[in-house]
């Protein structure tokens, strides 16, 4: 993938890139930087093949689709808003000021780009959390319905197994004991 062009410090207004910060851009090779380093190269087809492309495969979340879809297609309309304003045509004949308005609205449309990545990452993050949470609840209450019939089967065994048997030897105890303490009492 492509790298991200060299990201200037000074506060210099003719340049596009002097307001992007290196932890705008996420993790190396991620979604949102991936998108982000095409735009800022120039590479909007790469951008909006890559978007399209991410939200028609299939996923792993039934209902991913449903909740980005809306996210993606605006960030392909910004991919080509900045487009047009990086490459509006007749940009040197343009005033300055002009030409300063059209440097801000690309700002602001990268800026709103990146908060668009990032709301995509958040529902992907979010949804990857409720599919471990249910996961988690369902071997919760396996575990429990094990532990359960093995504390039934404890229970029926000691009750009919050897509570059973344990009746019988107690009854035949006390049989033994009634008859000796008769025979001690003479009767």
């Amino acid at each position: 993938m492509s790298s991200v062009p060299a990201l200037r410090n000074e506060s210099n207004s003719d340049s596009d890139e002097s307001f992007l910060d290196r932890s705008d851009f996420g993790q190396p090779d991620s979604f949102r930087y991936n998108i982000l380093t095409w735009v800022l190269t120039e590479q909007y087809d790469a951008a909006t093949d890559y978007l399209r492309k991410f939200v028609d495969d299939p996923s792993e979340y039934p209902d991913f689709k449903e909740k980005v879809e809306r996210f993606v297609n605006h960030s392909i309309d910004l991919v080509y808003a900045i487009k047009a304003k990086r490459n509006f045509p007749g940009m040197n004949s343009l005033t300055r000021s002009k030409q300063q308005e059209l440097r801000e609205r690309f700002k602001e449309h990268f800026k709103e780009l990146k908060w668009t990545l990032k709301k995509i990452e958040k529902i992907q993050h979010d949804l990857r959390i409720q599919d471990v949470r249910s996961t988690i609840y369902v071997v919760r209450a396996g575990w429990y319905a094990a532990a359960s019939l093995a504390i039934l089967g404890f229970t029926l065994e000691l009750m009919n197994g050897l509570g059973l048997t344990a009746w019988i030897v107690v009854d035949d105890i006390l049989g033994r004991v009634t008859l000796w303490v008769a025979d001690l009492v003479g009767l």
